[in-house]
């Protein structure tokens, strides 16, 4: 019979750069030394590289910088026997240590187990690392958004069950707010009650209710069509078919294109209108009603980010048809217009996709310039970085093909470490 527990399994360690004087270079050369005691469960390869992992860390934290470390020990009794199992994962080593040279490597024993011992000079790269640092940072913030979608997504579905086993409609619901017998002051309570439930099938109706109260207010019009939308999205979250969910955005549509005919400038329904057109896969039916919206209000935050997604996929469309010229148009029509600084990291894909783009017209300048683009907004991109260095390489700039070669072999590409002399 075998009984497995674990002592505690993390003991995680916060993730932090001291700070730094600007004085210091960029890179550092440490000599270091790792001590390892082989467990039960390693191998020889394994405890060798548990050593040295132990000793690039204190290269690490000799140049003033202190890792997340995760340390797991694990028991297993098995037959009346103990065994220990002894792991350690430290993350970011190698975007942190360019190159290490073993000094000194030694085996002894240690109470009958094999004892490992390395010395190292290890070269320390101190921008790499908190650009490692930061895009962890990014990663966990994007695992936490993932894990609180699902969590919404669970419960939506459920719901989902709910609306398609009950046909919509308008229930006897009433919420007459005490004092207001005005239709229009009802209508406008039960749209409040509405935005503020996560129902859906609540919702739809109290917003049914206040389109019935007041065939003139907009407002339930577009909250309805939004409710559908959101219907929409998780039937096909679920892999539902196209069919499953297609009453939805039919009624969507109906919806934003009343809420139009009451006002033809109001950005949230042109808003709906660019959403529908999406699910139909019209393109650009949809990057004309986002666009719409803008010109109105050109703060619109969610439109913009819808037209700089639908514009990208459109012109992606194009570009696998070899319509180059026709997809060159699409894009400039985002990317040739004055944005904050902050919606750049949004239009990074337009950027690289317009530098294929004039890569396949031979205007290789152009491309290299929209390839600067993408490298300024994420640094750690490597394929761009690639396609910038072969471009260089071809124009004869060597130096700079070097550079891009060099970036990103630190970042991890053997393709570009094989470019390297």
């Amino acid at each position: 019979m075998i009984s497995r527990y674990s002592l505690p399994l993390a003991s995680l360690f916060s993730c932090f750069v001291l700070f730094v004087q600007t004085a210091y270079a960029t890179d550092r050369t440490i000599i270091a030394e790792g001590q390892y005691l082989m467990a039960d469960g390693d191998t020889l390869a394994s405890a060798e590289r548990a050593v040295l992992q132990r000793a690039q860390r204190k290269a690490l934290e000799e140049a003033g910088i202190y890792l997340e470390a995760t340390f797991h020990d694990h028991e297993v009794f098995r037959n009346g026997k103990k065994s220990l199992t002894v792991s350690m994962e430290i993350r970011t080593l190698a975007a942190a240590i360019t190159r290490t040279e073993i000094l000194e490597s030694r085996r002894t024993f240690e109470h009958d187990r094999p004892a490992f011992f390395v010395r190292i000079r290890a070269v320390v790269n101190l921008d790499s690392l908190q650009e490692a640092i930061r895009r962890r940072h990014a990663e966990e913030r994007f695992t936490e958004h993932f894990r609180e979608l699902q969590k919404e997504n669970a419960e939506l579905k459920a719901q989902l069950q709910n609306i398609r086993a009950t046909p919509a409609g308008v229930r006897t619901l009433k919420v007459e707010p005490p004092g207001r017998s005005d239709t229009h002051e009802r209508a406008r309570a039960l749209v409040e009650t509405a935005l503020h439930t996560k129902d859906l099938r609540l919702k739809l109706d109290l917003t049914s209710q206040a389109v019935a109260l007041d065939p003139q207010y907009i407002d339930p019009l577009i909250v309805r069509g939004q409710t559908y939308l959101r219907l929409v999205s998780l039937s096909y979250s679920n892999h539902a078919r196209p069919s499953e969910y297609s009453e939805y955005v039919d009624t969507a549509k109906m919806d934003f294109d009343r809420a139009l005919i009451l006002d033809g400038g109001n950005t949230w329904a042109l808003l709906g209108r660019g959403d529908v057109s999406s699910w139909l896969k019209d393109t650009e039916e949809a990057a004309q009603s986002y666009a719409q919206a803008l010109d109105i209000d050109p703060f619109f935050d969610s439109a913009r980010h819808r037209l700089i997604n639908v514009t990208t996929l459109h012109a992606r469309k194009l570009a696998k048809s070899r319509q180059w010229t026709s997809a060159l148009t699409t894009l400039n029509k985002i990317l040739d217009q004055p944005v904050a600084d902050s919606w750049m990291p949004y239009q990074k894909e337009a950027y690289l996709l317009r530098s294929g783009i004039y890569q396949k017209l031979n205007q290789p300048a152009h491309a290299i310039q929209d390839l600067d683009t993408v490298i300024r907004i994420d640094p750690t991109h490597t394929s761009a970085l690639l396609t910038r260095a072969r471009l260089h390489r071809e124009h004869l700039e060597g130096q700079l093909a070097q550079n891009d070669f060099e970036r990103a072999c630190i970042l991890g590409s053997s393709e570009a470490c094989e470019q390297l002399p």
